[in-house]
């Protein structure tokens, strides 16, 4: 078995913290999406944390420094899967068919948390133990349940639901691997980082944006809910990736990763509740099945430095 450090410090406290905001977005991001579309959503919210990160970074003393000491790798790789991250969520959760397929892509999303687990063996040399193979096995027999919510459980009625919108399942899982990466990267580019880059990446995501939308149309209306939703997200967006930046580089990975099996189980309930659905059995088992793998996942991994 390999041993566990459930050290505490404050940068692995920030991780938790992050953990608990991100519970609140699939229901944020799916509720905007309808009053204004994805990619408005999106970049409304970006928008927002742009303007938070912004005004924190030129109140700093020395903002030139900040950017100066970023690593190159750090600031164009992390800030690239950063970026592609927000836009297949956003899209993902925006283009679903109804609230329960956001459901579905939002715990299909959530397999980046054993993912994370599972590429940290390979980029930062952590070593796999018995369990891991258990615990990979939970969470794909979870995300199959998932994905035949609404119908018998079976092969054909798993196809029959992906092959009718793949699209954004395939940027449900888009999301899980590129958010995986990303978590490993920023420790293997950005350890040594006298800074977080998220204060960059965000504005820069809100930049991408607005890019996209410019290319599309969408239709939508704004109102007073649809601005408390925009606001209310961009803060807590700008907050929780902070946190999590911070958790990566500094924090404890494994630990930070493994408490965020939390995240499937308080979004799927909180998203059942802001957007009056009501979730099958199905993707009830499957969501738990995700949520024990990446348990499971966790402790068959021990940091190797």
């Amino acid at each position: 078995m390999p041993s566990l450090n459930f050290k505490l410090d404050r940068y692995t406290l920030a991780g938790f913290g992050a953990i608990l905001l991100w519970s609140t977005t699939v229901a944020l991001i799916r509720s905007l999406s309808e009053r204004v579309g994805p990619i408005t959503a999106g970049l409304a919210v970006y928008a927002v944390s742009g303007i938070f990160c912004t005004v924190q970074l030129l109140r700093s003393k020395t903002p030139q420094d900040q950017i100066r000491n970023l690593p190159s790798r750090y600031l164009l790789g992390c800030g690239g899967l950063f970026a592609v991250y927000m836009l297949v969520i956003y899209l993902g959760i925006g283009l679903a068919n109804d609230r329960h397929q956001v459901l579905q892509v939002g715990l299909l999303n959530y397999l980046w948390s054993a993912l994370t687990i599972l590429f940290s063996l390979l980029l930062l040399k952590n070593r796999g133990h018995f369990l891991l193979i258990p615990g990979t096995l939970f969470a794909l027999t979870g995300t199959f349940l998932v994905l035949t919510e609404g119908s018998a459980i079976s092969w054909s009625s798993f196809v029959g639901n992906v092959t009718s919108n793949p699209v954004v399942y395939f940027l449900g899982l888009s999301a899980a691997i590129s958010w995986a990466l990303y978590s490993n990267l920023t420790r293997v580019w950005g350890e040594r980082a006298t800074s977080s880059g998220v204060i960059l990446f965000i504005p820069a995501t809100a930049i991408v944006l607005l890019l996209v939308r410019l290319s599309i149309v969408e239709s939508g209306a704004w109102n007073l809910a649809a601005g408390l939703e925009a606001v209310t997200l961009g803060l807590a967006t700008a907050l929780a990736y902070g946190f999590w930046d911070i958790a990566m580089r500094k924090g404890n990975l494994v630990l930070v990763a493994a408490f965020s099996y939390f995240i499937p189980l308080f979004s799927t309930l909180l998203s059942s509740v802001y957007l009056h659905v009501t979730p099958g059995l199905s993707l009830w088992l499957g969501c738990i099945l995700i949520v024990f793998g990446s348990l499971m996942s966790w402790k068959g991994v021990s940091d190797s430095k």
